[in-house]
């Protein structure tokens, strides 16, 4: 075999190796996109660079996969439904403590999710691989709960938290896939 064709022969496999390689990133990139939604380029922009912002995610899918995230029983899921009721009608009279019953009615279900309490952060990234597409109305929901306790929210601030809290409420407790093989 000539010289010419072993190196022609190892052209065409760098090539496909290359574009192989290329493809694989296309599509985890457009797994990453379409799982994490609007997260995928807050990671982006938080990180500097779309790989990092990729392995970053790949790092909350694995820690994800250890959590013993569960759905809740029927009969729990109309408890709360019941309970967000009450903290609604309560808005009324009482617009900033129904946020803050809001705030840890949310809370009290990532809990019996098996959401684990670790802080901020970590409970965004922990939310962000199955309710990435609700996490910003979390964050927003959040940010008029830190106005309330200083009485500094208006109204329409206040209703728009409700509506927030609502989203990543509904949002929890309509997932009811299980995941991870953690035990406590």
């Amino acid at each position: 075999m000539s010289i010419g064709i072993v190196l022609a022969v190892v052209a065409v496999v760098v090539v496909v190796g290359f574009a192989a390689g290329v493809i694989v990133d296309r599509r985890r990139r457009a797994r990453l996109r379409d799982r994490f939604g609007p997260e995928y380029e807050r990671a982006v922009e938080a990180t500097g660079s779309r790989r990092a912002a990729e392995q970053e995610l790949d790092a909350r899918e694995r820690r994800f996969a250890d959590l013993e995230i569960k759905p809740v029983p029927a009969e729990v899921r109309e408890q709360y439904a019941r309970r967000w009721m009450r903290v609604q009608e309560d808005f009324v009279d009482r617009p900033e403590a129904a946020v803050h019953d809001a705030d840890e009615l949310v809370a009290a279900l990532m809990r019996d999710r098996g959401y684990p309490d670790e802080g901020y952060e970590q409970r965004l990234r922990d939310l962000s691989v199955r309710h990435g597409r609700t996490l910003d109305d979390y964050r927003a929901a959040l940010e008029v709960h830190a106005l309330s306790t200083h009485n500094s929210a208006t109204t329409e601030q206040l209703r728009g938290a409700m509506m927030h809290y609502r989203t990543l409420f509904d949002d929890l407790l309509a997932d009811g896939e299980p995941t991870g093989t953690r035990r406590s």
